[in-house]
């Protein structure tokens, strides 16, 4: 499960939306950067191969949630 799930909007225009992110899994802190076609870039440390896509899953999850539904 993840924890202290945070985002940070750093691009918006016509082109580029980017946001940062963070969240703690496995008493572990994550980093990296969200893009507006889905793609995350992995801050170090970069997750293990085994966690990579369910936490890849998560975090588009929650950023679909959170950006892009009105709530």
């Amino acid at each position: 499960m993840l924890t202290h799930f945070h985002y940070k909007e750093i691009k918006n225009n016509l082109i580029n939306q980017e946001w940062s992110f963070s969240f703690y899994y496995k008493q572990k802190k994550y980093l990296g950067n969200y893009y507006k076609d889905g793609t995350i870039k992995w801050d170090n440390p970069s997750p293990k191969e085994e966690d990579k896509k369910f936490l890849e899953t998560c975090v588009h999850d929650l950023m679909l949630f959170h950006v892009y539904e009105k709530h």
